[in-house]
């Protein structure tokens, strides 16, 4: 009974002022009893809340615990949730290759399976793909990499965890130039090493020069980690860029490299160039590449490394007692991926290229974003911090994750941030998807930006 419908019934009974006073009395007490029991229910949830996450933070390990989820995979779900409830999303913030994997190594898969390769493979790979991949190296980068020097792993990011894990100590300093990909400071926490970054520009298209390696580097340096072309960047470094690096390493014998070469065929320079072609330090480089980008085979989950052969035999070593060999199947495709004409790689690189310039002549014309020439990927990273501080109605822009979760929400196009991979001024743009799409997405990026103010 509330103090309303109290006045009527007491108007309607005609009450006394005692009889009345004992019925708001009454009224205070039921109102006061009411609260405490929703207070109470209330207090027990949060008691329950707070004993789940406290239960959560000390239950699971510390290593797990200091590892950062994946921004890209996070932006990603964000776009399926919005894109479930019927909104149309352009999904530009996941790195893969919009085209199917090629026919020939689909046919390749299934007579695979046809042939009986449904076994264990050896840890470290089939023989026939580890050869293949030897000949590649020689092929295409003249390096010389034995099969005993090759490891195949579940896609390249474990062939990264292997190298990592193998190498680096609690307390190893490993050098990572910014931005970097994602994954790359996580895989050092896993093994306590203490990541050292170093800062690019966009005005530098991302490069670290050798000064600012030189004087990265100290008696605790274990590893540079690096890649080429770049994600998120696109950068390509040339020939003489490599090998003034390579002349800085050269002076620290106890610093190796890990080359992330997995967009190699992503390039719109002349040709792909690798640090480990340069004696002064190749004993000590370890390459990472593998199918998924060059060959549009993200789902087969196919990496491997060129490493000498005692990394080589640390990492098969290491996948041992994580995962064991890659898939038997995934294998055989790569194999014959590895080995066939190239022909179908070329015009994905074509497509790319086209679709780069697209975005880069679409692009030109948002105000206030800086963007540079990406010479390889399929990533443009512009610089947007000129947004930082603007607002439409209640909705303030402060970084680029606020900026990245506009544009989702106002203009349905998800891109990522750019605190994802260590540089909180921009943001990336994956051109991995139709030329309509792009210029769907570029013409909802500018609708949603002239809305801040």
């Amino acid at each position: 009974m509330n103090f309303r419908t109290l006045l009527v019934f007491c108007s309607h009974n005609l009450l006394n002022p005692v009889q009345l006073t004992t019925y708001y009395f009454y009224l205070l007490l039921t109102t006061y009893n009411l609260l405490l029991t929703k207070l109470g229910l209330a207090i027990k949830q949060e008691s329950r809340r707070f004993a789940a996450f406290i239960m959560e933070k000390t239950t699971l390990s510390r290593r797990v615990n200091s590892l950062a989820e994946s921004q890209t995979i996070g932006m990603s779900k964000l776009s399926r949730e919005l894109s479930s409830q019927g909104i149309d999303v352009i999904n530009l913030s996941l790195g893969e290759p919009d085209f199917i994997t090629p026919e020939h190594i689909r046919i390749a898969a299934k007579k695979a399976i046809d042939e009986g390769y449904t076994h264990y493979p050896p840890i470290a790979g089939y023989a026939e793909l580890r050869k293949a991949i030897s000949v590649k190296f020689k092929r295409e980068n003249n390096l010389d990499y034995e099969p005993s020097q090759v490891i195949v792993s579940t896609g390249a990011k474990q062939s990264i965890a292997n190298v990592v894990l193998s190498l680096v100590d609690p307390g190893d300093e490993v050098i990572i130039p910014m931005p970097y990909w994602v994954s790359y400071i996580e895989i050092v926490k896993l093994a306590e090493g203490e990541t050292v970054s170093i800062n690019t520009t966009i005005e530098s298209d991302f490069k670290m020069t050798p000064a600012q390696l030189e004087a990265a580097i100290t008696p605790k340096t274990k590893m540079l980690i690096f890649s080429s072309p770049c994600n998120p960047t696109g950068t390509v470094y040339t020939r003489d860029e490599l090998k003034a690096l390579a002349d800085v390493l050269a002076k620290h014998p106890r610093v190796f490299v890990m080359s992330d070469e997995i967009y190699e065929h992503i390039n719109f320079l002349d040709k792909h160039e690798s640090i480990a072609q340069f004696d002064n330090i190749k004993d000590r480089v370890i390459i990472v590449n593998g199918v998924s980008k060059g060959y549009a085979m993200t789902g087969w989950r196919i990496g491997y490394i060129g490493a000498p052969k005692y990394i080589a035999d640390a990492c098969d070593k290491m996948q041992g007692q994580f995962t064991s060999a890659a898939s038997s199947i995934a294998q055989k495709a790569a194999e014959v991926a590895l080995g066939a004409d190239i022909g179908p790689t070329l015009e994905m690189q074509k497509a790319f290229r086209r679709r780069r310039d697209l975005v880069l002549n679409l692009m030109k014309d948002i105000p206030g974003w800086i963007i540079n020439e990406p010479k390889g990927a399929f990533y443009v990273f512009p610089d947007v911090h000129s947004y930082f501080g603007k607002k439409d109605g209640d909705t303030v822009i402060e970084n680029a994750t606020d900026l990245c979760m506009y544009l989702l929400h106002k203009g349905h196009v998800s891109l990522v941030t750019g605190d994802a991979f260590g540089d909180p001024n921009c943001v990336r743009f994956s051109y991995a998807t139709s030329d309509d799409k792009l210029v769907e997405a570029i013409r909802r990026i500018k609708e949603a930006l002239a809305k801040l103010r």
